[in-house]
C-alpha cells in the first residue's frame, strides 16, 4: 500500500523531488501527505496554495495502480529514497529522485563507479580514447554509467561490455521502451551485464525536457564524471555542472584547438571545472583507485580520546572500512554534510585521517 502513495506523490504536477521529500519529512509518510489538511500543507516551507491544491485535487491513484501492475508484470525493482537499499551515492544529493525504477543484474552500490558523457556526434578520437580507457579499467571493479544516447554514450556502453565491465544506462523515459530504438539490442546486453535505470514511470515518452533531468542521476550515481567530447553548448556541460555541485570529481578529455567537438571539454579544463585527463592512469591515480588497500590504522587505539560526538561517529565508520567516501560518511553517520566536513577537517588537523583523491577518507 505504501508504494501506491509513493508513486502517486511523484505524479502530482509541480511537486518535484525536493518539495516531495520535504512533504514526506513534514507529514511523516507519502500516505500522510494525501491525508493532510490544506492549512497544514501551506505551513510547510516552500509549499504554497497552488501546490497544496494540486495535492488535494489531483487523483493519481488509478495511474499509480497501473504502474504497480507494470512493476509486478516485468519484475521491476523500485527504490524509495527512504529505503535502505536506495543507492548510497544518490541518496545524499538534494534533488535525488523520490523513486527510481531499475531492471538489471548489477548492484547500484558498486565499489567504484564512473559516469561517461559526451556528444551524440562522437569522433574516432573519442571512441578510440574510450576503448583505451576501458582496457585500463578492465582489471578494476568499476561500473560504467552513461545515458544510452547516440555517440559517446553508446560507445561507452559497448566498450565496457567488450572489456568485461558492467554498465548501467540511465534513461530519460519509462522502462516500457528504449530510445533511441536503434540501441534496443545494446539495451538487452546491458540488462544481462548491468542494468537500465530511470526515475520516470512507464508510458513516459523520451521528451526533450526529460534528458537534462535524467543527467542528475548520471552525476549522482558516480564517484567521478568523465566528459569525452562535447560542444561549447552541449548537454554534457550541464551534467558536469551538476557533478561539481554534488562534489564529484570531474575529468575532461582535451582536444585540438578549433575542434568543435572538443570546445566544451577544453572550456571545462580552462575554467577549472574539470581536471585534464590525458591518460587513464591519471584517473586511476587521482581517484586513488590504483592504490592497494590495507595497512594498519593507528587511530583505532585513540578511538574515544578527546573526540566530539560527531568525530566519534566518523572515526567508527572509517575504522570499519579502509577507505570511505564523504557521501557514505554522511549517510552512515546521519549527520548533515556541513558537520561532516567540519569534523573531517578537524580530524585531518589532528593527524587522525587523511583525504585521498576522489573525496575519499582513510584513517592514518
Amino acid at each position: 500500500m505504501s508504494l501506491l502513495y509513493e508513486i502517486a506523490l511523484t505524479l502530482i504536477p509541480g511537486v518535484g523531488d525536493i518539495n516531495g521529500k520535504k512533504l514526506v519529512n513534514y507529514c511523516g509518510s507519502a500516505e500522510a501527505v494525501f491525508k493532510e489538511k490544506k492549512s497544514a500543507l501551506m505551513r510547510i516551507p516552500g509549499i504554497g496554495e497552488y501546490t497544496a491544491n494540486a495535492i488535494l485535487n489531483t487523483k493519481p491513484f488509478d495511474r499509480a495502480q497501473q504502474e504497480i501492475e507494470f512493476i509486478k508484470k516485468y519484475k521491476v525493482n523500485v527504490f524509495y529514497y527512504k529505503d535502505k537499499n536506495y543507492p548510497l551515492r544518490l541518496r545524499n544529493c538534494e534533488d535525488a529522485p523520490i523513486l527510481i525504477y531499475y531492471k538489471g543484474t548489477e548492484s547500484l552500490n558498486p565499489p567504484l563507479s564512473l559516469s561517461i558523457v559526451g556528444t551524440r556526434r562522437a569522433t574516432d578520437y573519442g571512441k578510440w580514447y574510450i576503448d583505451k580507457l576501458m582496457e585500463a579499467l578492465s582489471s578494476y571493479s568499476v561500473v560504467i554509467i552513461s545515458g544510452l544516447a547516440f555517440g559517446i554514450d553508446t560507445a561507452a556502453h559497448r566498450s565496457a561490455l567488450e572489456h568485461g565491465l558492467p554498465t548501467i544506462a540511465i534513461l530519460g523515459h519509462g522502462l516500457d521502451r528504449i530510445y533511441p530504438s536503434q540501441n534496443r539490442q545494446l539495451a538487452k546486453k546491458i540488462l544481462d551485464h548491468g542494468g537500465l535505470l530511470t526515475d520516470f514511470p512507464s508510458q513516459t515518452k523520451p521528451d526533450r525536457e526529460n534528458f537534462p533531468k535524467r543527467n542528475r542521476i548520471i552525476a549522482g550515481l558516480c564517484d567521478a564524471l568523465l566528459v569525452i567530447e562535447t560542444g561549447i553548448k552541449g548537454g554534457s556541460l550541464i551534467t558536469a555542472d551538476i557533478a561539481n555541485s554534488y562534489n564529484r570529481d570531474v575529468f575532461a578529455l582535451p582536444g585540438r584547438f578549433g575542434d568543435q567537438m572538443s570546445e566544451g571539454c577544453n572550456w571545462l579544463i580552462r575554467t577549472n571545472r574539470a581536471s585534464l585527463l590525458d591518460s587513464p592512469q591519471v584517473l586511476l591515480d587521482d581517484l586513488g583507485w590504483a592504490q592497494v588497500e590495507g595497512g594498519t590504522r593507528t587511530a583505532q587505539s585513540k578511538l574515544f580520546i578527546n573526540y566530539t560526538e560527531d568525530e566519534k561517529k566518523i572515526v567508527e565508520i572509517l575504522n570499519r572500512d579502509s577507505t570511505v567516501s564523504i557521501d557514505k560518511i554522511c549517510i552512515e553517520s546521519q549527520l548533515p554534510s556541513t558537520k561532516v566536513v567540519a569534523a573531517l577537517l578537524n580530524l585531518e588537523f589532528q593527524g587522525i585521517v587523511k583525504c585521498l583523491p576522489g573525496k575519499v577518507y582513510q584513517l592514518i
